[in-house]
């Protein structure tokens, strides 16, 4: 009973059987519908409107502009509120914007009684602009002619950082003799999270509150961003949120509710619907962000590193949503994966630009930092005449490597052996004799690449949970978090959790997916790899605690104590023979009846989360080439991950395969494309190279599974590690079948077969 169990997903009969309830399933009859009004320039001033046109669609109740709304900037990332203001996110985003900064920025919107209607009167709204020219790389807005997105910020840089590690800089660290430099810029491109369930809501005025039901991952988050876009306190703001389809990043940005809450203002509190179509959510929410890394490193022929050296550019687009946490978090995963002898040098910008606003996406910028972190690796092992496994055995960061900076270490480590055991599947040794010195237009290869990834934000950030439980009637128990179930399991694992750690059965604990905030305990939400790690610590400090409570009344009941008593398959036991003592189901009758006593048994409690730890993994894939057609085939892929216990095996093999055709189509395939003017290219599912089940091998999952003492129960990051490392190993196995080294993601067949005729293959 409990972890470390495969057990049947507890939403798995609800979602099969279509009896889950999405937003959308839930909207009452009768809902007003918005449409946004999104700008056709992406950069420049709205002057005025025309509405004379769109007011005149019958239907229509409402139309507001930019002009109309409050002068209240607000942040919309999904991160926990800093007390200390130098901390807090930016406020750079109202709730309709007159200073257009992206292609389809959000200048009005239309209310109909209506879907039709509010469509119609939409596209007949008319903007005059005053326009500048649009801002689309980071050179163009780091220019000193460049207009500046945000008048606060001349020049572009939303924000700047940069780190050493060693005794000497970078450029005295490489002077000695011998060594083998490599000096390469890797880039990244944006790319979509495309969740099958669009971002939607609702939002209505009832007993004095504005309810917003709506697909988050972050409903607490969500209720406090309301409050500062509004002006109005957060306890006149409910926030529900029902199963969801997915979000990958895209919902912890806080993204339409805001809007949607101030519509429904402006209609006297009637129930407004506001979904987006799927080129929107494409197009006007948030995208990963595009980095680009110039990299340079030196080292030994023995394949010492001695030395590396990072410059990154990240490109935010029109606001600042996550900002430079996603650049900072890449540079950190440059220096915590390798460890240099003498020097290494970091630096981070940035930069505002007219592109789809940037957000989290499952990595949080790891996924472009293990990218160009692996090209490089790979490229200096290949410099020297290295076996890339053995140079990666041999500078990898070891067990007990502690962050100078940050003091997250490895409190369990097999990273090593996650190598080895990846290696052995994939036959490395034989397949990389196999595979040498090839001629043809079919060509195969092996590559690998690394990764870590710290568990949670802390010490960043807050990270805070809090979990409730309730003793039902018959002995059964309520179960209440905070965490967000976004279709990871989320709610499975909590359920074994609970059973774990109370002894009450899984059959008998019931959780809802549903969050609401005004019922629901606090938690920032689903996010960072943190809900196992960091909502079980509150789980398991809350089971504890209801343990506790029922053990003191059945110490009162049976006249017994407590410290000798235990509760196990629903009975309260002896501790020592497992004897039983009483049944949990009459012993709650009592508590709720008793004349004498009567209690209601609960318990609830937080968890201040003050520590972190790294999961690490390594992913090998083999593939073939089709130099002529510059087309990559993977014939096999494999992650092995150390991700300390498995709460549930088989949902965490889910979990895998469910990041590696993520990271498939990172690698192959997937890109955000934008003409001159900035407008979207690649704004539907027809233009955007998403892979298919048709496009993917079969996935193999290994585990290298080590208690970590610091997880609730032995557990550490699964969520978002599965992403990381699939690109780079890809890249790197094509490097190994055609010897052409491409240093740009993805790996599509017109970015190959120009690397292949630059390489004088084609």
């Amino acid at each position: 009973m409990g972890v470390g169990e495969s057990r049947k997903r507890v939403d798995a009969f609800a979602k099969v059987t279509g009896e889950a309830r999405y937003t959308a399933d839930l909207m009452p009859e009768g809902l007003l519908v918005a449409k946004v009004v999104h700008s056709t320039i992406a950069n420049g001033w709205v002057k005025s409107f025309d509405l004379s046109e769109a007011l005149a669609v019958p239907g229509v109740v409402k139309i507001v502009t930019c002009m109309d709304v409050p002068d209240l900037p607000f942040p919309t990332p999904g991160h926990p509120w800093s007390v200390e203001p130098a901390h807090q996110d930016v406020r750079d985003r109202k709730l309709l914007n007159r200073r257009v900064r992206v292609y389809g920025d959000d200048i009005a919107a239309v209310i109909a009684e209506n879907e039709l209607a509010a469509v119609r009167a939409a596209r007949l709204v008319k903007a005059e602009y005053e326009e500048y020219a649009p801002l689309l790389t980071v050179e163009q807005a780091m220019a000193p002619e460049a207009t500046a997105v945000h008048e606060e910020k001349p020049g572009n840089v939303l924000a700047h950082s940069e780190f050493t590690v060693g005794e000497i800089p970078y450029e005295e660290a490489v002077r000695e003799d011998g060594l083998t430099f490599v000096d390469r810029v890797y880039e990244t491109h944006p790319v979509q999270h495309c969740h099958l369930e669009v971002p939607v809501s609702y939002a209505y005025e009832a007993e004095g509150k504005i309810v917003v039901t709506t697909s988050t991952q972050i409903p607490h988050i969500v209720r406090r961003v309301i409050s500062q876009a509004l002006g109005i306190p957060v306890g006149k703001i409910r926030v529900i949120k029902p199963y969801i389809g997915g979000g990958f990043g895209n919902k912890q940005d806080v993204l339409y509710e805001p809007l949607n809450a101030y519509l429904c203002q402006q209609v006297g509190g009637r129930g407004v619907k506001l979904e987006l179509t799927r080129e929107e959510t494409l197009a006007c929410t948030r995208v990963r962000h595009g980095l680009k890394f110039h990299l340079q490193g030196a080292a030994r022929k023995d394949g010492t590193l001695v030395a590396r050296k990072l410059t990154v550019w990240s490109n935010q687009g029109g606001y600042a949503s996550h900002g430079h946490a996603i650049a900072a978090n890449a540079a950190n995963m440059f220096k915590q994966l390798y460890q240099d002898e003498k020097a290494l040098e970091c630096e981070c910008y940035t930069v505002y630009t007219n592109l789809t606003t940037a957000g989290a996406m499952r990595g949080y910028g790891i996924p472009q930092s293990c990218f160009a972190t692996e090209c490089l690796t790979e490229d200096m092992a290949y410099a020297i005449g290295m076996d890339p496994l053995e140079y990666r055995l041999k500078n990898c960061s070891k067990a007990g490597y502690t962050d100078p900076h940050l003091g997250i270490g490895f409190h369990s480590y097999g990273l090593e052996e996650a190598m080895k055991k990846g290696a052995q599947w994939i036959g490395w040794e034989q397949k990389r004799k196999d595979y040498e010195n090839q001629t043809g237009p079919v060509r195969r290869g092996v590559g690998m690449a690394i990764f870590c990834y710290k568990t949670g934000v802390y010490p960043i950030s807050l990270e805070t949970a809090s979990c409730r439980m309730i003793l039902n009637q018959d002995g059964s128990m309520q179960l209440q978090m905070g965490a967000t179930e976004i279709g990871q399991g989320a709610d499975t694992v909590f359920t074994q959790m609970a059973a774990e750690v109370t002894g009450i059965t899984e059959d008998n604990i019931y959780i809802q997916s549903t969050q609401d905030t005004d019922v629901t305990p606090f938690d920032t939400g689903a996010y960072a790899s943190r809900q196992t790690y960091v909502s079980g610590m509150a789980l398991k400090k809350t089971g504890e605690l209801f343990r506790e409570k029922i053990l003191d009344y059945a110490a009162y009941s049976t006249k017994r104590a407590a410290e000798d008593l235990t509760i196990r398959e629903n009975q309260v036991v002896e501790k020592e023979t497992g004897a039983p003592v009483a049944a949990l189901a009459k012993l709650a009758e009592e508590a709720f009846y008793s004349l004498d006593r009567s209690v209601h048994l609960t318990a609830e409690a937080t968890a201040h989360c003050k520590v972190n730890t790294f999961a690490s993994g390594a992913c090998f894939a083999e593939v073939e080439v089709d130099i002529p057609l510059a087309k990559v085939r993977v014939l096999k892929l494999v992650n092995v991950h150390d991700s300390g216990t498995l709460i549930n095996p088989k949902l965490a093999e889910a979990q895998v395969h469910g990041g590696m055709s993520m990271g498939l189509g990172y690698a192959l395939s997937e890109e955000m494309l934008y003409d001159q003017k900035g407008r979207p290219l690649t704004d539907n599912l027809l233009d955007y190279k998403l892979p298919t089940a048709m496009d993917s091998p079969d996935l193999h999952v290994e585990f290298v599974e080590l208690e970590d003492p610091t997880g609730p129960f032995g557990n550490k990051a699964l969520g978002e590690p599965p992403a990381i490392p699939v690109a780079p190993a890809v890249r790197n196995a094509v490097l190994h079948a055609t010897g052409v080294a491409v240093d740009e993601l993805p790996l599509s067949p017109g970015r190959l077969s120009e690397a292949f005729r630059k390489a004088g293959l084609m």
